[in-house]
């Protein structure tokens, strides 16, 4: 019988010296023993008022001591967390607490005081005090060291108990709440800290938020290892970033694709040095092989962690080991450790090289299917295998790579086109910073593209016809765009993601 692994918070806090510094925020540190007693002290008062094992918790804040300790508590207690982004739409808000009937939320103050009317009938704790019209409302400090210990003795958890629904977008447009149990949490983090070989040594810079599956992966890796996480919010200010990369002498650094376009094309990241930086981790969507060439030059002494994953495996899927980059450009590489990534055909028959096919992943961190959607969870959990919704091929050595999502293709005079691999061509021309492609009805295509492009500052004058002499040149007739959109940014969520359904709608007014 498989000995059941600790809950989340145990695993990630026991064993660790109090004073070893876990967090550092630009205005304060925070202990391991700090964030050890502030969890149990949550943990506590969620049991003494009533929480039970398996109740919800909405947790919305920005990346804080509050966030961390909000989240190691609730899990130690048995609860469910629901973290959310702040910007979470009004409407997305209301649908998320119908369909999770949460008994308690944790939120910064501000989001408390401009959104109570959501939280009538929630327990509410907030990060501060604040004014609201919500009598069951209370700071952390008043809850801090309310409840003796032992005074509420705290559940048994193991592997297979709930700890976390994470939101993501669904083929509805509705969110989806992902069931993240103890045991996926724990099998991914063991897995990440392997192949990135971390040590308490390890000081991450954390611009992601903690709310996004990436951000709260980091936590726990660092965590786990007894390192530190340096949390920085200001990455609309480059420079401020990397001086304090510096002088934190950091030795990772985290983001998703438009934080490192935003870097290499913005920052002074190229004339800088930086010693301590051991490695780089990139996830959360697709970068340009342009701009891995880029980041290799840029950071020729760091090791470069290109990663697919997806919130349905927790966090990560696979990585491409960092001496095998310039090899293998452009591939997602092969599954982590402890997770079998194979491309399967409509048979459910491994595709060979050149062929293409969806790619399912096997492995303990696998999460549990959707919160209340039985029809998506048996669409996309099979068999024991996550199926991506990622189309794919592979190469001789097994290296996979991804072609597109499967509704990111467009078709064009009757060719099947990825978005993806267009959006790389037009990257090719180097006065852009970003790109992203959506299909538009045309008379005679069927579908055009239409690109919606961010120039690299300064702006060149001109810049726009060499971009239209550029796609004539490099692109086949029917893939020319048929309209070029020159936007200062591209829309994204929280995470830094960019928003193709606001693209899409942009696309047809």
């Amino acid at each position: 019988m498989t000995q059941s692994k600790p809950n989340v918070t145990d695993f990630l806090l026991q064993g660790k010296p109090a004073t070893r510094v876990a967090l550092e925020f630009v205005d304060k540190n925070y202990s391991y023993g700090e964030l050890r007693h502030a969890a149990l002290d949550i943990a506590r008062y969620l049991g003494q008022t009533g929480g039970k094992k398996g109740d919800r918790v909405i947790l919305i804040c920005d990346n804080s001591f509050f966030w961390v300790t909000a989240y190691l508590g609730i899990l130690r207690a048995g609860l469910v967390c629901v973290p959310l982004a702040a910007t979470l739409p009004s409407e997305d808000l209301g649908y998320v607490l119908e369909l999770t009937e949460p008994q308690f939320a944790f939120l910064g103050a501000t989001f408390a005081a401009r959104n109570q009317g959501h939280f009538q009938n929630i327990q509410l704790v907030t990060d501060r005090e604040v004014s609201t019209h919500l009598p069951s409302a209370r700071s952390l400090a008043e809850i801090r060291g309310q409840v003796p210990d032992g005074a509420e003795s705290l559940p048994e958890l193991g592997s297979p108990d709930l700890a976390a629904l994470m939101f993501t977008s669904g083929s509805t447009g509705r969110p989806r709440g992902v069931m993240v149990s103890h045991g996926n949490i724990v099998a991914n983090t063991e897995s990440i800290i392997q192949y990135l070989n971390l040590t308490g040594d390890d000081r991450i810079m954390t611009v992601l938020p903690f709310h996004y599956c990436f951000g709260t992966s980091l936590l726990h890796t660092h965590l786990k290892v007894g390192g530190s996480l340096v949390v920085d919010p200001r990455f609309m200010y480059p420079e401020k970033i990397l001086q304090r990369m510096l002088d934190t002498e950091c030795t990772g650094f985290a983001g998703v694709p438009s934080h490192f376009q935003i870097l290499l094309r913005t920052s002074s990241l190229r004339k800088k040095m930086f010693p301590h930086l051991r490695y780089v981790q990139q996830a959360g969507g697709h970068l340009a092989p342009e701009f891995i060439c880029e980041l290799r030059e840029a950071l020729p002494h760091t090791e470069i962690f290109v990663m697919y994953g997806q919130t349905e495996a927790t966090a990560r899927l696979s990585y491409v080991p960092p001496e095998l980059l310039d090899k293998k450009l452009g591939s997602i590489g092969k599954g982590i450790p402890n997770v079998k990534l194979r491309v399967l055909n409509q048979s459910g028959e491994e595709v060979h090289p050149g062929e293409i096919g969806e790619i399912a992943a096997e492995g303990e961190n696998v999460t549990l299917g959707y919160w209340h959607a039985p029809e998506e969870t048996a669409a996309t959990f099979r068999g024991g295998m996550l199926f991506t919704g990622d189309l794919a091929t592979v190469d001789d050595d097994g290296f996979i790579y991804v072609v597109d999502r499967a509704k990111e293709f467009l078709k064009c005079g009757g060719k099947r086109v990825s978005c993806r691999q267009l959006e790389d061509q037009l990257l090719e021309f180097d006065g852009l910073l970003e790109v992203a492609v959506v299909g538009v009805p045309d008379e005679v295509l069927g579908e055009a593209v239409k690109a919606f492009v961010v120039p690299r500052p300064p702006i060149a004058d001109g810049l726009e016809s060499r971009l239209n002499l550029f796609c004539r040149q490099h692109l086949p007739p029917a893939l020319v765009p048929k309209d070029i959109v020159m936007l200062e940014c591209l829309p994204k969520n929280s995470a830094g993601k960019v928003l193709k359904s606001d693209l899409r709608a942009l696309a047809t007014t």
